[in-house]
């Protein structure tokens, strides 16, 4: 081989990046041996192929895999390195909730003679809650509010409200602390979601805050810390006071109106109605596809477009056989919630029609 195809130690380091001390100790370790050993200086020299190699055993070790895991994944076939990158992100996940756990008692240990309880209620009944309310919320950078869910807690009563900016949602459960004191603070979503698997198999949760986060203290389990957002959460209440009037309303079978909805493969929806139907339109307004389903309807018809991401989860969380839908025109929030259960509660804002939408005959 000319030494013309060859690459100093330096310039290999520079293109895989890594040190040249890392590619002496990989080499020490016979994890990459150099393609050839200068016998009177010891200048170490690498190929062009060689490149690909020492590229995977960076990123290999950048994700924390041992040396011996690693050199494993180098020397097997694509089937068994896979298997090894696998089983070593399946460690480091159960590591870490073991470890997140135990932080959680830790603090909740450090945090014990400032905690007050506020709400205590079933552990299934707050991980339906939390599931529902988490439908409303949103990975936003910029807006960390937005992934957070506001926690609401007073005399025999907890309120969980999340938003994304297009849909509001906000469930009351009803507490078993009928001393609590009024507290508020938005939590974590990520945190409340990895509860949800030990919320759903406890029978009862206390929920317990301090000044530095919430605590779901499970019973027969470990407990749950949640982190606080700092953000402050939007004044939904207000909003809400300055809703308009309801000027429609339709009431639905909640399954028949998700199945129409999932047959519809259009990123926004059309909704019209009549005195007997609620119609689900195809978004060109042809009519011979439109799907027509029996609803009481009290008020004038509508015609309301929405984006299919945000009305349709907040139709598969309305709690009940039927749905309620109550409208304030093309441009206002809508309504959603169950007919027969008060306790959560759906806006799902409208969008604009498509330019290229029929301009009359909206409705059926």
């Amino acid at each position: 081989m000319s030494d013309a195809e060859l690459m100093s130690i330096g310039s290999f380091a520079q293109r895989c990046g890594l040190t040249a001390s890392a590619l002496r100790f990989y080499a020490d370790s016979g994890s990459l041996l150099p393609a050839e050993v200068d016998p009177v200086t010891g200048y170490r020299f690498y190929r062009e192929d060689q490149l690909a190699k020492a590229v995977l055993l960076r990123r290999l070790r950048e994700i924390g895999m041992s040396l011996p895991s690693v050199n494993s994944a180098l020397g097997a076939d694509v089937i068994d390195a896979i298997r090894t990158v696998d089983d070593h992100v399946t460690t480091v996940m159960r590591e870490a909730e073991s470890v997140r756990q135990q932080a959680a008692a830790i603090t909740t240990t450090l945090a014990e003679r400032t905690r007050l309880q506020i709400a205590r209620l079933s552990g299934p009944v707050l991980a339906s809650a939390i599931e529902q309310i988490l439908t409303a919320t949103t990975d936003d950078p910029d807006i960390a509010v937005l992934g957070g869910v506001h926690v609401e807690a007073g005399p025999g009563v907890l309120t969980l409200t999340a938003s994304d900016r297009y849909r509001l949602s906000t469930r009351t459960l009803v507490s078993n602390v009928d001393s609590a004191a009024a507290w508020a603070a938005t939590v974590n979503g990520d945190d409340l979601r990895q509860s949800l698997g030990d919320l759903r198999r406890t029978s009862s949760v206390s929920v317990d805050v301090t000044d530095h986060g919430m605590n779901l203290r499970l019973t027969g389990r470990g407990d749950h810390h949640c982190r606080f957002v700092s953000e402050p959460f939007p004044d939904y209440r207000s909003m809400l006071a300055t809703l308009p009037a309801v000027t429609s309303r339709v009431e639905v079978p909640t399954a028949t109106l998700l199945h129409a909805l999932e047959q519809r493969s259009a990123a926004r929806i059309w909704l019209c109605s009549n005195d007997k139907y609620l119609v689900v339109r195809d978004v060109h307004g042809d009519r011979s596809s439109d799907i027509e389903l029996p609803a009481r309807v009290d008020g004038p018809t509508i015609d309301v477009w929405f984006e299919m991401t945000t009305l349709y989860p907040a139709i598969s969380t309305a709690v009940g056989t039927d749905v309620l839908l109550d409208f304030r025109g093309r441009e206002q929030p809508a309504t959603v919630r169950s007919a027969d259960r008060g306790d959560l509660t759906t806006l799902v804002m409208p969008v604009a029609a498509p330019r290229d939408t029929p301009t009359e005959g909206h409705t059926p």
